[in-house]
């Protein structure tokens, strides 16, 4: 599975793209770069498809006629992918590239049909490499690079050592360099970056790392002429732990919802999806070849890697991070997902007039709410409301009025049994609720009724059975993406229940023997309100299903 933000557009951009990659593979008269350390170690270098599209979406400038033409599309790229895939020497050819006095890196003009002309090399170009020690960026990306260069068919151009790579001009004097950090630049160097790079960036996530990172990408604003950028390479991280990938990652997501409408960060991530079944080895195996994609795959031995889960005390988590490139480990959820997508029924939705129950939880302030509905009698679900605070908003809130105007639509359109929602942060919300809609009817009890979610012993009842629905399939659901109402196979619904993550206690169910779970959060930023609301729904409708009243027969009489 693939998460590529901004994602392929119909409109064409120009880019420099493929100059770079026939700079570096010696086509078109260059003379080309070679393999870093590994087993290519010193061969001529071939990218493969992968690397060529990421170069290629890398490079893309603005069209002419554009009020920014010519200059750079993404301020920012990040490179999101599975251990093994070389990465690091991705990154590594790039800044060579960005340091070489004759690559094609920066816009030159426009020829007159609007195509681009040659590209020109970085003028005086200043590269900090940055990770989280020193020793670990001079061994992967700057150890590459400074390979690269040495052992290059243009390595007179270049002099090298431990501590920099100097680019020389036609007199032999420093033209420019390459720098190792474990921190941010001195304040001699830090005015002059024309090309950042933070490798392996889940691993810096203290505050001094992250203040780096904010100091240099500062750093690209200062010399305008030579179009600064920046890239960033990793594997998924620990969720939670608050690194530079996982501030990335939330930003693509966020990117991908349409939160964000003016992009500067181009996002390539691959992963396994949710549908394996990690306890499997066949779908492991099937899992760790998805993360890699086809080429990787290729020169992988893939059943070698899937046989690590089965060693006693492996870490599963790690190794479900590292080869499948999930941020969300399977073990951390709440639900099976991919029991979950398998239920998804996108041509269906609950009649008008059916019998239902609903559920409801949020806070009023920075994080969601939601409405889920389920109908009685066929236990299908569906989103009805959903809030949520978008990325980074200091002053957000829900619009109550937005909230019971969705409220009175379901009380008019259908026959509501019963309601249960968490009034913490809601309690005045709840309580109009409930002196307007009174009593069912149907169950005789009032149709408005308070649940709260911290209450454990219930909230663990409600959990087991609505993890045996999802298990059994006896619930259904149908998606959208409430945004734009639009409906979607996998959206909001799909989302937040990935989003759930369980929280263990301590106490152990005496019927099945397994450890007692609530529901927790994976990450601050990410959201499960919906999943919580779906939960109570189905609870809902568990207690007033044997209350549903039956069917009426349609009798048939002849006529005469």
């Amino acid at each position: 599975m693939d998460l590529i933000v901004p994602p392929i557009e119909a409109e064409f951009y120009p880019s420099l793209g493929d100059q770079v990659c026939d700079f570096l593979q010696g086509y078109n008269g260059y003379t080309g770069a070679v393999f870093g350390p590994g087993d290519l170690k010193g061969q001529p270098l071939v990218l493969d498809e992968d690397r060529q599209f990421i170069i290629y979406r890398a490079f893309e400038v603005w069209p002419k006629g554009h009020p920014r033409e010519g200059r750079r599309r993404w301020k920012r790229i990040a490179v999101s992918v599975r251990k093994g895939f070389a990465k690091t020497e991705l990154m590594a050819l790039i800044a060579y590239a960005e340091l070489h006095p004759g690559s094609p890196v920066r816009f030159n003009g426009f020829n007159r049909d609007g195509t681009l002309k040659q590209g020109r090399p970085v003028v005086d170009p200043y590269i900090p490499m940055l990770a989280n020690a020193k020793l670990q960026v001079s061994e992967l990306a700057f150890g590459a690079l400074k390979y690269i260069c040495e052992e290059g068919p243009e390595k007179e151009l270049f002099d090298c050592s431990l501590e920099r790579v100097i680019r020389k001009d036609h007199r032999g004097k420093a033209d420019g360099k390459v720098v190792p950090l474990a921190n941010a630049p001195d304040s001699n160097d830090g005015g002059r970056t024309t090309f950042n790079a933070f490798d392996e960036t889940h691993r810096l996530y203290l505050p001094s790392e992250r203040d780096a990172v904010t100091t240099m990408e500062a750093n690209t604003g200062k010399r305008v002429a030579q179009d600064p950028w920046s890239m960033s390479t990793t594997t998924a991280g620990a969720p939670g732990q608050n690194s530079v990938a996982e501030t990335d990652h939330f930003e693509a997501e966020a990117m991908l919802r349409g939160e964000i409408k003016r992009p500067r960060m181009f996002y390539f991530h691959r992963q396994a999806s949710d549908d394996w079944d990690m306890d499997s080895f066949e779908d492991r195996c099937e899992a760790i070849r998805e993360a890699s994609g086809p080429a990787l795959a290729a020169r992988t031995d893939v059943e070698d890697l899937a046989s690590q889960w089965d060693i006693p005390g492996a870490d599963k988590p790690y190794l479900e991070r590292v080869w499948c490139n999930r941020w969300t480990q399977q073990g951390a959820q709440a639900f099976n997902l991919g029991l979950w997508k398998d239920l998804a029924r996108p041509e269906l939705h609950i009649r008008r007039g059916a019998y239902v129950t609903v559920g409801f939880d949020g806070a009023r302030f920075r994080d969601a709410t939601a409405l889920v509905m389920t109908d009685v009698r066929t236990g299908l679900q569906q989103l009805e409301y959903l809030a949520e605070c978008p990325l980074h908003a200091e002053d957000w809130e829900v619009d109550e009025a937005a909230l019971t105007a969705k409220w009175n639509y379901i009380r008019r359109n259908y026959k509501v049994m019963l309601c249960y929602g968490d009034p913490a942060y809601y309690t005045a919300t709840l309580g109009g609720w409930a002196a307007k809609a009174g009593e069912s009817p149907v169950t005789k009890r009032a149709v408005v009724q308070e649940f709260w979610t911290n209450k454990q012993d219930r909230m663990v009842k409600a959990l087991l059975g609505y993890e045996s629905a999802i298990n059994s399939g006896l619930i259904t659901y149908s998606d959208i993406e409430f945004a734009t109402n639009e409906p979607k196979k996998h959206g909001d619904l799909t989302r937040h229940l990935g989003n759930a993550g369980k929280k263990l206690l301590n106490m152990v169910d005496l019927q099945s023997g397994k450890q007692k779970w609530i529901l927790g959060k994976l990450h601050k930023d990410r959201k499960f309100d919906a999943c919580m609301a779906s939960v109570l729904s189905w609870e809902a409708r568990m207690e007033v299903l044997p209350k549903l009243p039956k069917t009426k027969k349609r009798v048939i009489q002849r006529l005469r």
